[in-house]
């Protein structure tokens, strides 16, 4: 047999691999090329039946045919026989499809079926589908190679690295593994057994480096992928079932099988043919009689639910006609109430009339008999009225005398005032000439003598003069001085601005977030400009405005930078952060809405969202998972930033979900998918995104069907925007010159500034001396100023004495201002004089007035005392007019009530007559005529009414549409009852063929899992299970093993529990993934494996890989099971040996 070095793959098989052919061929090695011998094959006598670990016979993937063209129909199927059923084995051992024996399975009456045998052996101990011969060429570690399996256990041992796994997956993997480095074209050649008397089945599959292209030949022949499917298809070959073949990288997987997957895959390998089907007929039935038993009791409740109701609304019904007659008995009373209320109004009505007629005529008599005296007497009342009114006519005439001669008298006290008055100014005239003469005097003496003054002044200098000293000289050469300094100081600025800006420019070079800065303003202006404003303006807002994290996040452990970044896109870097609404209007209004802020509206990306962390969805994995799954950590846990970032870096970007693992090689990317998508109690959760070395994983879980788990992944790019950016040396060179320029040119300024100064005192020397005589110069001007202003005051003081002075001397003479006076003197006394004669004339009209007044009160007052003396006799005779007047009245408003009473029950009683239905008012009509409808009194029919009206109140309101919900019920009860009839016939068949298959399947079963399970149990007593690494042999601790049944109420979780112990001090526990050791699952596995070949409907079966712990045991367990194998062993000198066993 020739194959090559070890290859990277083959290096990492375990030293304990352990696989079953037998090989021939040559090997060639990357130092020489070595021949190894093969020794044939011993022809040994077999017991029957197959054996399992003896090969497998790979199919291809994708059906193509021997052009290199798909075909279609391979595509379909997948180019495995997965797709097709499996085929039953009869008791002859012969092959027949599942479908040939279906008419057979619902016999009843078989409770216990024979035995199924598995195969039938030929001569050469071979069954049919049994791997005779393998060849390789060109396949992955071998040149060429060609070996024949043994017809019973074959057994591979052999250090890593001989092309042990090679060969399994030359039988198992067909078109799409690679090919051997360095060769063109290569084939993989199986033989298989025939049925006897058949000649052996050979397929070839050829292979190409070049392309997919590959064919299949068949004894020969060319053939499909589709056509080696079939002939698989009828040897029974498959590759799906753990329990027939179990390559080196599922050996763990069937370990961490579950009871019902085990016992799932245990049917599909040995045992009855039918044991799949009838389990999934079980599994069917069975949830459809759920299904069905559910829907079943759904409909007898709602039947029952119905049928309560509907007794429930019988009731109902009775009780609506019941409230029906009583609603139109009521109806009916409503109207003939006020039709007797009419009646009998119209009865008072008729009644009142016919008094008030009467007690009218009565009065209208007596009026006419005392008809004269009243006469008289509205006589008298008119002339008592025309005297009252002479009377109050005589007192209105002499009031107003009275009212005249008082206001006369008033006028005469007012002149006399007037002429005491002009006698005191009379008596005053002397005193006033004199003293306007003496004021005339002392102005003109005033005047003079101020005039003498500003003839006389006092000597002055002139102004002009004055002002002309102070020369501006000084002033010209300050002015100059200071425009020098002035320019002097802005130079200085300046360079020492250049100075500043140049050593801050250095600094921020340093500073790594300015550096950031300025990286981000070649980026986005508005975003850079905006961080600036808010770093003077934080008064302005209520809170911290949180600037975006390209600037204000940083990540202390730099091997994390890379997957950090991913978890933004470039907006959210660059998004400000409110921490309140106001402050996120604000910031909106300043920047993106105004140009307050910027002198220009910007454009920038702003969040805010109240802070309800208890709102968010939780990490998908604890802790300890993070450690199984080997994650570093979650994002959020590399981030340094301020806490309002935080709550945005978990509700947006959700970095408290997202888990890192910077070595992806150690992250199992399927645990870790199905871990993130689980989905919580509350519907929380189902996908999110980690990170596993330099790809990024989203995933997420379908909306639709059975919202699979669905991961999407993309290369991890390296960091640019959160990395802190180098140092421009052009820029720091730039700033570097631009300070050592600057303080040069103020070195230079310094020189200068010492002139200015020197300058700056000589001129301030001579300028305090100018201000010396400056100040002496004001004293003399205000001087002058304040003589001039004395002269100018005395000129108006004589202008305003001159004003009073022809004042004084226009005033009139003492003569003449004497005889106005007595002038007016003379005319008050003539005025009073007239003012008395007319009061005298005043007084006698008064008198004559008040005469007349006396005159017609006294005849107004004697017919007054004439009126009623004639009143007095009147009433004496009016007494019965009156009473007969008092009963009329009465009698007239009892009449005026029972005429509006009638009247308004005759419009009650239309109106109601009119809302009534027409049944009513038919009934009411036959009533009327028969004279029934006056039977009782008005009290009657209400007090029939309240009756009725309590039986109303008694019976409950039902809905008008009971009667229809009633019917419509009655039609649902009986459709309902219809259905669940049909469905209760339907549970019948379901239940008949649950026992059916129930029937044939777990007797079935139960004789499978009993034969597995006492090969099990004796294989375990035959074997030992500690291996003492020291002395390289078995301790003596027994092992105990045991397969059973764990029934369940549902047939999908039936089991196939294998229980193992390998300690004296423990009981049988369940095989598991986690529990036993790799040696103890893999020493388990293949016992369990071996203990149903018996029963195995498979040709053959293969294991890839035990561990050196189990070969001896597998050596003794061989012996017990089929007392025959054969090793190969390749020796020290390269050449593989062969032991045979019995």
């Amino acid at each position: 047999m020739a194959r090559r070095a070890a290859s990277d793959d083959s290096l990492k098989e375990n030293n304990s691999r352990v696989q079953g052919e037998a090989m021939s061929g040559v090997a060639n090695g990357p130092v020489k090329r070595e021949k190894r011998r093969v020794v044939p094959q011993a022809e040994d006598g077999h017991l029957a039946g197959p054996t399992a670990l003896n090969g497998f016979n790979g199919v291809h993937d994708d059906g193509e045919d021997s052009n290199g063209e798909v075909d279609q129909e391979d595509e379909d199927e997948g180019g495995t026989p997965k797709g097709r059923k499996r085929v039953r084995v009869n008791t002859n051992g012969d092959g027949v499809p599942a479908d040939f024996d279906e008419e057979n399975e619902g016999d009843e009456d078989v409770k216990v079926r024979v035995k199924t045998r598995t195969f039938e052996r030929d001569q050469d101990g071979y069954v049919p589908g049994s791997i005779v011969r393998v060849q390789l060429k060109n396949f992955v570690t071998y040149d060429w190679v060609q070996f024949r399996p043994g017809p019973f256990l074959n057994m591979v041992l052999g250090p890593n690295g001989t092309g042990k796994s090679s060969i399994a997956c030359a039988l198992c993997i067909g078109l799409n593994f690679p090919l051997a480095m360095g060769t063109e074209t290569g084939h993989i050649e199986i033989e298989l057994k025939s049925k006897p008397g058949r000649q052996n089945l050979i397929i070839r599959r050829n292979l190409s480096a070049s392309s997919k292209a590959n064919s299949f030949m068949i004894n020969g022949q060319k053939a499909t992928g589709k056509e080696v499917d079939l002939r698989m298809a009828e040897l029974n070959v498959g590759v799906t079932n753990l329990c027939s073949f179990l390559p080196q990288d599922k050996v763990a997987e069937f370990a961490r099988m579950s009871p019902q997957e085990l016992l799932r895959e245990t049917q599909r390998a040995a045992g009855d043919a039918n044991l799949t089907s009838w389990h999934e007929t079980l599994i069917g039935a069975g949830k459809e009689l759920a299904q069905v038993t559910e829907m079943l009791t759904s409909d007898r409740d709602s039947l029952k639910t119905m049928e309560e109701r509907n007794a429930n609304l019988e009731r109902e019904v009775e009780r609506f006609k019941e409230r029906q007659k009583l609603q139109h008995r009521l109806e009916l009373l409503s109207l003939i109430l006020p039709f007797m209320e009419y009646v009998e109004a119209k009865e008072l009505y008729t009644a009142t009339k016919e008094v008030q007629r009467k007690c009218h005529e009565k009065v209208r008599r007596l009026k006419e008999r005392n008809k004269p005296a009243h006469a008289l007497l509205a006589e008298l009342a008119k002339q008592h009225t025309d005297y009252g009114r002479k009377r109050d006519k005589a007192k209105d005439a002499s009031k107003a005398k009275f009212q005249e001669m008082k206001r006369k008298w008033a006028e005469n006290e007012r002149l006399e005032e007037e002429m005491t008055s002009l006698v005191d100014a009379l008596d005053d005239l002397k005193k006033k000439e004199k003293r306007r003469i003496s004021e005339i005097a002392r102005l003109e003496n005033e005047n003079k003598m101020l005039q003498a003054k500003i003839d006389n002044p006092p000597e002055t200098e002139n102004m002009d003069m004055l002002t002309d000293l102070l020369v501006p000289k000084v002033n010209e050469k300050n002015a100059e001085l200071q425009y020098r300094q002035k320019l002097h100081i802005e130079e200085s600025s300046k360079w020492k601005s250049q100075v500043d800006s140049g050593l801050k420019g250095l600094r921020d070079l340093d500073d790594v977030s300015a550096r950031k800065l300025q990286h981000l303003a070649g980026i986005d202006r508005d975003c850079a400009d905006t961080i600036r404003w808010l770093r003077e303006n934080r008064h302005r807002f209520k809170l911290e405005i949180i600037e975006p994290a390209i600037i204000s996040l940083t990540i202390p452990d730099k091997s994390f930078m890379n997957a950090v970044e991913a978890c933004f896109n470039f907006h959210q870097l660059k998004t400000f952060v409110a921490q309140c609404p106001e402050d996120y209007k604000t910031l909106n209004n300043l920047i993106v809405d105004t140009t307050e802020a910027l002198g220009r509206k910007g454009r920038i990306n702003t969040w805010f969202r109240p802070n309800s962390e208890h709102t968010l969805v939780g990490p998908p994995l604890s802790p300890e998972e993070m450690r199984q799954l080997n994650f570093d950590g979650y994002a959020i846990d590399y981030v340094q930033c301020p806490d309002g970032l935080l709550w945005y870096l978990k509700k947006e970007l959700n970095m408290h979900r997202t888990a890192i693992a910077l070595n992806g090689d150690r992250v199992n990317v399927g645990h870790a998918m199905g871990a993130v998508s689980r989905i919580g109690p509350n519907g929380e959760g189902g996908g999110a995104n980690f990170i596993a070395g330099r790809t990024i994983h989203s995933v997420t879980r379908s909306r639709y069907g059975r919202r699979l788990p669905q991961n999407s992944t993309r290369d991890l790019k390296n960091a640019r925007n959160l990395v802190a950016q180098a140092i421009d040396p052009q820029v720091k060179q730039k700033l570097e010159r631009q300070v050592a320029e600057a303080r040069r040119k103020l070195k230079d300024l310094e020189g200068e500034e010492s002139k200015i100064a020197k300058e700056e005192q000589d001129i301030g020397a001579e300028g305090r001396a100018i201000a010396t005589r400056q100040e002496e110069i004001k004293v003399r001007k205000k001087r002058v100023s304040d003589t001039l202003k004395s002269i100018e005051s005395w000129r108006l003081k004589i202008a305003g004495n001159q004003q009073k002075l022809a004042n004084h001397r226009a005033v009139n003479s003492a003569e003449e201002e004497r005889a106005d006076l007595k002038k007016r003197l003379l005319d008050c006394g003539k005025r009073r004089a007239k003012l008395a004669r007319t009061y005298i004339n005043l007084v006698r009209g008064a008198i004559n007035d008040q005469t007349e007044a006396t005159r017609v009160g006294l005849d107004y007052l004697q017919i007054g005392a004439n009126k009623t003396a004639l009143q007095n006799m009147v009433n004496e005779h009016d007494e019965a007019y009156q009473k007969a007047e008092a009963e009329y009245e009465k009698a007239n408003r009892a009449f005026q009530v029972a005429k509006a009473d009638s009247k308004e029950k005759l419009e009650i009683s239309k109106v109601k007559l009119a809302s009534c239905s027409d049944e009513v008012k038919e009934q009411f009509k036959e009533m009327e005529e028969g004279g029934t409808a006056r039977d009782k009194t008005a009290d009657e029919v209400q007090a029939e009414m309240e009756t009725v009206e309590a039986q109303l109140a008694m019976n409950l309101v039902t809905n008008a549409g009971v009667i229809e919900q009633y019917e419509r019920r009655k039609i649902e009860i009986g459709n309902l009852s219809q259905t669940i009839e049909q469905r209760e016939k339907k549970l019948e068949k379901i239940e008949r063929s649950i026992k059916s298959a129930r029937d044939n399947w777990e007797p079935a079963l139960e004789r499978l899992v009993a034969s597995i399970g006492e090969k099990f149990s004796a294989a375990f007593d035959h074997s030992i299970c500690r291996w003492d690494a020291h002395s390289h042999r078995f301790s003596g601790v027994s092992c105990a093993g045991e397969v059973r049944i764990t029934r369940h109420d549902d047939f999908e979780k039936w089991a196939i529990d294998i229980l193992v112990k390998f300690r004296d001090s423990e009981k049988l526990q369940l095989l598991t993934g986690q529990r036993q050791s790799g040696g103890e699952r893999a020493l388990t596995t293949i016992l369990y494996l071996m203990s149903l070949t018996e029963e195995a409907r498979a040709p053959f079966a293969l294991v890839d890989e035990i561990n050196q712990v189990s070969i001896t045991i597998v050596f003794s367990v061989s012996r017990w099971f089929n007392r025959r194998f054969r090793v190969w062993i390749p020796n020290t000198n390269g050449r593989f040996t062969t032991n045979s066993s019995t």
